[in-house]
């Protein structure tokens, strides 16, 4: 998946004439900090909040504002985790995209694009979920996705996670049967450590609390 496959036009720009007292309410409405400026098709960068609220006077326009705009944004041809990175380093509520000309084509928001991974992680399948704990070196995808497959079921998705300050990466699985136990006894066979296994219903839940914190981190 790609940025221009996660566009959504919830949000239009504001063009660099109008007021910055109305990128407030626009940042309101859609309950973003940061709104896109546009000169034409041309990209001048993202206002915040902090921004309007440092001028002596909001009501001038973004053009005439001697504002810095900080610019952020991403190539239409640029993977989804390369969306996720940017909106992660630099606390965006939304991330404009751009053409390789470096044209306009819209903006990707938080909600949206978690929205679209749900969708395409395979977490509205019926299945369950395993957490495996391991070396880095002693990750196979396909070992996992032939133990799994012994026991009739597939592999619906998969991520990874490690801290920085370790050599132990955490392995989620999510497959597509919600009877476990064959697939436990064999992993367990094969000396992996299950750290948790649980239903495809606490796993949504957790999506949805981990969802939750995310938003308010970001303040929407």
């Amino acid at each position: 998946m790609i940025a221009l496959d996660l566009i959504t036009d919830e949000i239009p720009p504001l063009k660099n004439s109008e007021q910055c007292t109305k990128a407030l309410h626009w940042m309101e409405e859609f309950r973003v900090n940061h709104i896109p400026v546009v000169n034409g098709n041309e990209y001048l960068g993202l206002i915040t909040d902090d921004n309007v609220f440092d001028l002596e006077d909001p009501d001038v326009s973004i053009g005439d504002s001697g504002l810095m705009l900080a610019q952020p944004f991403i190539k239409g041809d640029q993977h989804v985790y390369d969306v996720m990175k940017i909106i992660a380093d630099m606390h965006l509520t939304l991330v404009p995209v751009l053409d390789n000309e470096n044209n306009y084509l819209g903006c990707i928001t938080v909600p949206h694009l978690m929205e679209m991974i749900t969708n395409t992680a395979s977490i509205n399948e019926p299945g369950g979920i395993i957490v495996l704990e391991m070396a880095q070196n002693d990750y196979v995808l396909s070992q996992l996705a032939r133990i799994v497959e012994e026991n009739d079921s597939k592999i619906l998705s998969s991520y990874i996670t490690s801290a920085t300050d370790s050599t132990l990466i955490e392995v989620t699985l999510k497959v597509n049967t919600k009877n476990l136990g064959g697939i436990l006894q064999t992993l367990n066979r094969y000396d992996y450590i299950v750290s948790e296994s649980f239903s495809e219903d606490r796993f949504k839940e957790d999506i949805n609390v981990r969802y939750e914190a995310l938003m308010k981190y970001l303040n929407i």
